[in-house]
């Protein structure tokens, strides 16, 4: 199957290093500058320089050489990148169908990515690949496991085959709404737990809190269609629990810098690259309480990056509240 990648950041590069044993992939990036040094030096040194990009990956910066023959194309941008790029990719004239790896909410409109797509690409097939998956560890080869979310279960189900590896299983659901919320709301949380381990509140602070933002994925996931079983698996849970506690995380990386009192502005300015749990933890508190949702955890974290909150003060709040049922 020939496969075109739609952006060279590190997933997108990541990916297409994984799937290039077994597909002809080209890799489209926006930057002419980056896609020659890229193709030249076979290293994307912005954003993934100790892995090697194999020949057999063909880098491209016009989009039409990209996706000329493609059968699948893999949309590897940011949320706040989709839709653009969904709109070159359907000037393009491109038919193929489309999976989507960015997780999180539109800002403004608040929107999942397969909702974007579902305005921008109507027409077209639209699955969103998402769990726990760091994007160095994919690169590297080591053992991953990934769901491929799509409403046509038929079509996530014979892709998610084609795609399937040694290395890099994936497993196919139909509920793309349940893992589009989990993948989005999972980097709130591990901001949330950054803090909780900056501040050294142990590992029982930890593990309650990961749990309770379970609760609180599930909730709101439930409230826009997704299935309880869909937050107890890979998208859910597993991604979770690998975003809260490695330490390649971006979103968790940001809370430890918030427990140390580092202002939002210098967190993002030494980061370096995107970490979607901060625009999506506004979005996130916004559409909770539009719909009712019981959010405190998503509530904190939007104070503390957006509202002079501290991060001492946050887990004050947490812990000031009344006990109640653990199924609320």
């Amino acid at each position: 199957m020939r496969v075109a990648v739609l952006g060279a950041g590190a997933w997108g590069t990541a990916i297409s290093i994984a799937l290039a044993a077994r597909h002809p992939v080209a890799l489209w990036a926006r930057d002419a500058r980056q896609a020659r040094a890229i193709a030249a030096t076979r290293v994307n040194e912005r954003y993934l320089r100790d892995f090697k990009v194999p020949m057999e990956v063909a880098v491209e910066h016009d989009l039409g050489r990209a996706l000329d023959g493609a059968e699948l194309v893999i949309v590897a941008t940011t949320v706040g990148g989709l839709r653009e790029t969904l709109r070159m990719l359907r000037a393009s004239g491109s038919r193929a169908p489309v999976i989507g790896l960015c997780k999180g909410f539109e800002a403004a409109s608040g929107k999942l990515p397969h909702e974007v797509a579902g305005e921008e690409i109507p027409d077209r097939v639209y699955a969103a690949l998402s769990g726990p998956s760091f994007a160095q560890e994919v690169a590297r080869g080591l053992p991953a496991a990934v769901t491929l979310a799509c409403a046509d279960g038929a079509f996530a189900h014979r892709t998610a085959r084609e795609l399937h590896s040694r290395t890099l299983r994936i497993y196919s659901s139909d509920d793309v709404a349940g893992v589009g919320v989990a993948g989005a709301v999972k980097n709130v949380m591990a901001i949330a737990t950054g803090i909780c381990d900056g501040l050294g509140l142990g590992l029982n602070a930890r593990a309650a809190l990961i749990t309770r933002g379970l609760a609180e994925i599930t909730r709101l996931g439930l409230a826009f269609g997704g299935r309880p079983e869909t937050f107890m698996g890979l998208a859910g849970a597993g991604d979770l629990i690998l975003t809260c506690t490695g330490d390649l995380s971006r979103n968790r990386r940001v809370g430890l810098a918030l427990a140390r009192g580092d202002t939002l502005e210098q967190i993002l300015q030494a980061l370096g690259h995107v970490a979607e749990g901060v625009p999506t933890a506004r979005e996130v508190d916004r559409i909770a309480r539009e719909r009712g949702v019981d959010m405190p955890v998503t509530r904190e974290v939007t104070r503390v990056l957006f509202e002079g909150l501290t991060a001492a003060d946050a887990v004050q709040d947490l812990l000031a509240r009344e006990p109640k049922s653990e199924r609320g």
